[in-house]
């Protein structure tokens, strides 16, 4: 899909809590061998998916250098909301300056929450609806005790601004496509504390499927192939499925390997694949083309490429790199990990 005008990033920003747990610790506590990460990020306890919102969202305003009460439109993609009935994106918009006059919206669709939110970001600026739009990927992603998703399952947020493309935008959108279907790899019902996940076979029907044809179609439709990009981010919800992802495709480990962040935060859901981009565009050059292709459970994968402009060497330092968030680390075991996570439940 192509607009019919040009679409860029004038800011970006994520972020990541200080406290990890070593996956070796939680395996410890199972008495399992094998672990699929290093660690993963865990929130603090006055953190949430709002405060973390909110965060990535500041780091965003900084690179844009905007007056936020020029943001016409905020859409918040996450499955792991504070309130099960009370929008979050309004949260966020008051508490960055950003209300009255704007539209506010939470989205879901598993993982691809955050690029859902990018894709009718993209439209509404495009449309010439609002100047300048919000949208952000978050969780604080769940994780049953002893579920292989307690090892991966991890916490974070990314958030970018839209605006029609210009000079000062750091990075413009080529185009995007988007591929879904109704593969019920992953679900939670109504009243239940953990969701459900039907284990290996999330990776063949699901994830692999919808990532390498929503990057075929996009590619096709902009007459690419892997070899004029020069990143490559995908979903990670481990090591093992973007790699092998990146492969079929026929991208290499050094395309891949900068947005590859999961074996040392977890998998991220609405946030992982926007997070690696986000530590892309702390290190790409003027003129180099990034692939992004998220997926969510359910199932549907959007894919994006990216062009990175002049602007972004002057402007990327403002906020904190994502490599700033990887290298303050605080660990807990497991006992303190459960409080963090409010596994220990009192009623």
């Amino acid at each position: 899909m192509r607009t019919a005008s040009d679409v860029g990033i004038v800011g970006y920003g994520a972020y990541i809590p200080m406290y990890r747990i070593k996956a070796k610790e939680i395996a410890r506590i199972w008495n399992v061998v094998q672990v699929p990460i290093e660690e993963k990020s865990v929130v603090g306890l006055d953190e949430d998916s709002i405060t973390m919102a909110v965060e990535a969202a500041k780091n965003a305003l900084k690179r844009a250098n905007i007056d936020p009460r020029d943001i016409g439109s905020v859409r918040l993609g996450t499955e792991s909301k504070p309130y099960a009935v009370k929008p979050s994106a309004t949260i966020v918009a008051e508490v960055l300056g950003i209300t009255p006059n704007t539209l506010a919206a939470d989205l879901e669709f598993a993982c691809k929450a955050g690029t859902e939110g990018l894709q009718s970001s993209i439209a509404l600026v495009a449309s010439g609806m609002v100047r300048y739009a919000l949208a952000i990927g978050v969780d604080t992603a769940q994780g049953r005790p002893k579920d292989a998703l307690e090892y991966t399952a991890g916490c974070g947020a990314a958030a970018y601004i839209l605006s029609t493309k210009s000079h000062e935008t750091l990075a413009y959108i080529e185009g995007s496509h988007s591929y879904v279907t109704d593969t019920p790899d992953f679900w939670r019902r109504e009243g239940r504390f953990y969701p459900m996940h039907t284990g290996r076979f999330t990776g063949e029907p699901a994830y692999f499927k919808h990532i390498i044809n929503a990057a075929k179609g996009l590619m096709e439709e902009l007459g690419l192939k892997a070899t004029d990009f020069n990143y490559a981010v995908f979903h990670q919800p481990n090591v093992k499925f973007p790699l092998t992802a990146a492969r079929r495709l026929g991208f290499n480990m050094d395309q891949v390997k900068p947005g590859l962040l999961c074996d040392r935060i977890g998998n991220t859901y609405a946030a992982a694949m926007l997070i690696g981009l986000a530590n892309i565009l702390d290190m790409a050059k003027p003129g180099e083309r990034i692939l992004a292709v998220s997926f969510g459970s359910g199932a549907g994968s959007d894919a994006f490429s990216i062009v990175v402009q002049d602007a972004i060497e002057a402007r990327r330092d403002l906020a904190p790199k994502v490599a700033d968030y990887l290298g303050r680390r605080k660990y807990l075991d497991y006992a303190k990990y459960l409080i963090h996570r409010g596994k220990i439940r009192m009623r």
